[in-house]
């Protein structure tokens, strides 16, 4: 990348996306072509053909992008350069109350196949809660990046320069410099996530928890959020002395992976070639994605009753219109080459963490001894409902848990 070209700080971005594009994608869903289905199927062998078929109608004849390019950009919106990794985030500051600590640093982070659109109904919610019916003393400094390969970012660079994968555990060391170097913050922040926002946030409360530097600023991340638990304790099973609630858990848990799970296998081994399919096929592309919308989320069979039309193709819509629907598998072979699937035997992650066990997640959510060995549990919530898409399937849970947790730090009081 030429020296000229860079942003050694936030540059203001405005998503503006090039009528060709949309041209081109009414094009190829005009001449999309169903493949036979099976009789009476269902969602039992993946996408319902009757469900894509009715998204692609909507696609076609009622679903506007501009909406969404307005949404979006009704947001700060900024790229940045983190060493040769150029960066998407949201950045919207928090209400300022006088007399009153400044609004506490919040790193939220999306996972596959989620992006940013996954949070644009709550960032004002977080960064202006007397807007909604809240206490401005609860207010966030939201930022929400879009993660290397998704999105308006760019493809991951690996350490030595080159393109190609990366794991969760480098990008945390780029979510860490962009709070404390882009972003200048002199003062600890939280970070929140779910699926790989989960692991890139454990792996940021692991490597970079709150330090003090010159003259006694302390920066780094003082607290953690989750609401899946991705990264595994470095522990033997066989030797560990697991509770009864831990061995039913993961006899539940190990049971449905090899029916939920084929695509990860998929994405770790052979990236590359699923990315052709899903760059070249809005409609292969959308049921690649809206399946684990049904399968993960607690839409009792029907994803219409947790998500409408347009959000899913908002979501879908991301990874089209910026061609990242193969650069965002990537992730699954990074974090098998970087080997940041667990946790190094003994530690744990020493920041204060909330667990938030929402019940119909792609996996059902761990017991608290499971989360303690890995996590310096603080707060665990059990969910009445919702999924793994969980700021978007139950928001004012999601928020209240976040704001519940947070709260007592913003004036220095431990959170026991």
């Amino acid at each position: 990348m030429p020296e000229s070209t860079r942003f050694e700080t936030p540059e203001p971005f405005r998503i503006t996306m090039p009528d060709q594009r949309l041209d081109d994608l009414d094009e190829r869903l005009r001449r999309w072509k169903p493949p036979a289905g099976i009789d009476h199927a269902g969602w039992d062998y993946g996408t319902d053909p009757a469900f894509l078929r009715e998204l692609v109608d909507h696609w076609r004849y009622a679903y506007d992008w501009r909406r969404l390019e307005d949404e979006i950009n009704g947001f700060p919106n900024y790229l940045v350069d983190i060493g040769p990794q150029r960066l998407h985030f949201i950045r919207e500051p928090g209400t300022i109350v006088r007399g009153a600590p400044p609004p506490v640093p919040l790193l939220v982070t999306h996972g596959w196949p989620g992006s940013v659109v996954e949070f644009l109904h709550v960032i004002d919610t977080l960064a202006h809660p007397e807007r909604h019916g809240g206490d401005a003393l609860d207010a966030f400094d939201v930022v929400v990046p879009s993660l290397p390969g998704y999105g308006w970012s760019a493809p991951p660079v690996r350490a030595d320069g080159t393109v190609g994968p990366i794991g969760p555990r480098a990008i945390a060391g780029l979510w860490h410099r962009l709070m404390v170097e882009a972003l200048n913050y002199q003062r600890p922040y939280v970070v929140q996530g779910g699926d790989w926002g989960s692991t890139v946030s454990a792996w940021v409360a692991f490597d970079h928890p709150v330090t003090k530097g010159e003259g006694d600023v302390e920066t780094g991340c003082q607290a953690l959020h989750l609401n899946m638990m991705a990264l595994r304790p470095g522990i033997d099973e066989r030797t560990a002395g697991l509770t009864e609630a831990e061995t039913q858990w993961l006899v539940q848990a190990r049971a449905g992976r090899s029916e939920k799970t084929a695509y990860q296998r998929i994405q770790s081994t052979k990236p590359q070639t699923l990315g052709v399919g899903l760059a070249d096929s809005p409609a292969g592309l959308a049921a690649w994605i809206v399946e684990k919308f049904h399968g993960w989320s607690d839409c009792k069979g029907d994803p219409g009753t947790r998500f409408s039309m347009d959000r899913l193709l908002d979501n879908i819509m991301v990874y089209w219109l910026t061609g990242t629907a193969g650069t965002a598998t990537w992730l699954y072979r990074g974090v098998i080459e970087e080997k940041s699937l667990a946790l190094p035997p003994g530690r744990k992650v020493e920041v204060p963490t909330a667990f938030a066990a929402f019940p119909a997640d792609l996996a059902p959510p761990p017991p608290e001894a499971w989360v303690e060995r890995a996590f310096n549990l603080r707060r665990y919530t059990k969910m009445p409902s919702g999924g793994h898409f969980a700021a978007m399937e139950e928001p004012d849970l999601w928020v209240a848990d976040i704001r519940d947790f947070v709260r007592p730090m913003r004036f220095g009081a431990a959170n026991d």
